[in-house]
């Protein structure tokens, strides 16, 4: 079976390197991006299985970011991470498979992962 990718995209470095090594871990191969620009470059050269994407960053947002991929591969996973509970009701992110609020414990966001990707 080949390995499952993932495109990671968050502007904490903290967040970067500590999901990159938990997926990795677990034998998903793991893009990482810092911005919205530069994650849709990535998701247009290597169109990843699933997509983990922060909504609070600089430039492009990551509604914005949700919208363009979901436009270009409607079926992707796009599981929305972020620090803030109150986007959650935001009508743009009910486009992602998932919202889950970040914490030191990641239980639920490899749940989600497995989930799309097993």
């Amino acid at each position: 079976m080949a390995e499952k990718k993932i495109l990671l995209v968050d502007d904490e470095e903290g967040i970067q390197l500590l999901y990159r090594e938990e997926f990795e871990d677990e034998g998903f191969i793991v893009d990482s991006a810092y911005n919205g620009e530069e994650a849709i470059k990535l998701f247009k050269e290597n169109t990843p299985d699933l997509v983990i994407l922060d909504i609070n960053m600089p430039g492009m947002n990551g509604i914005e970011v949700l919208r363009q991929m979901k436009e270009m591969k409607p079926d992707l996973p796009v599981i929305l991470s972020s620090a803030y509970q109150e986007y959650k009701q935001d009508f743009g992110t009910w486009a992602s498979e998932e919202y889950i609020v970040k914490s030191a414990n990641m239980d639920e966001l490899k749940a989600a992962v497995h989930k799309y990707l097993d």
